[in-house]
């Protein structure tokens, strides 16, 4: 039916209109890394500062408990939180490469994510409670430097590796009890 010379125009046809198809794509994507670090920074803020509250209102034995298990043991504390937080990254990622385990993976992730926010809010409080020298039931100080070192951390670059050992610390005193 076609010569091969016409199947080949063909071809060249598609093959350039193809390409010019590639060419008019736009990909508009706006990075700004200021707002990046700055959203980052808040949101640590706020979230050291809502789960302390939290913790305060809800659980004040426990949140002195786990902040005495932060301050006795740092080390040890930050190991166990590196370890769990390795393993659950493990886990999560074989749930995921199994789809079925994709249903599990999801609530799992969510639980790892509140528990990091409640230790890393005991972590920090924590420190802030030796630097304020809190008195009885006044939280209040307490709660605003901690969440201040959070974000204040978080809105450096070297700080925000700090701030995820805090947190780890933090998760591996939550989870001692509980593993």
């Amino acid at each position: 039916m076609f010569s091969p010379a016409v199947a080949d125009l063909s071809t060249l046809a598609l093959q350039v209109d193809l390409s010019s198809l590639a060419l008019q794509i736009d990909v508009n994507v706006d990075l700004d890394p200021v707002a990046n670090v700055v959203g980052s920074a808040v949101g640590s803020f706020l979230t050291t500062l809502i789960v302390g509250a939290i913790l305060v209102a809800v659980a004040p034995e426990f949140l002195e408990d786990r902040m005495a298990a932060v301050l006795d043991d740092p080390v040890g504390s930050f190991v166990y939180g590196i370890f769990v937080l390795i393993a659950l990254a493990l886990v999560t990622f074989l749930l995921v490469i199994s789809f079925v385990g994709i249903v599990v993976a999801i609530p799992l992730v969510l639980v790892a994510y509140v528990v990091w926010a409640v230790g890393a809010s005991v972590a920090f409080l924590a420190i802030a409670d030796r630097l304020v020298d809190r008195d009885g039931d006044d939280w209040t100080t307490a709660l605003l430097v901690a969440a201040a070192m959070n974000g204040g951390l978080v809105l450096t670059g070297i700080g925000g590796l700090v701030a995820i050992c805090i947190g780890a610390a933090g998760f591996g005193a939550v989870l001692e009890d509980r593993l």
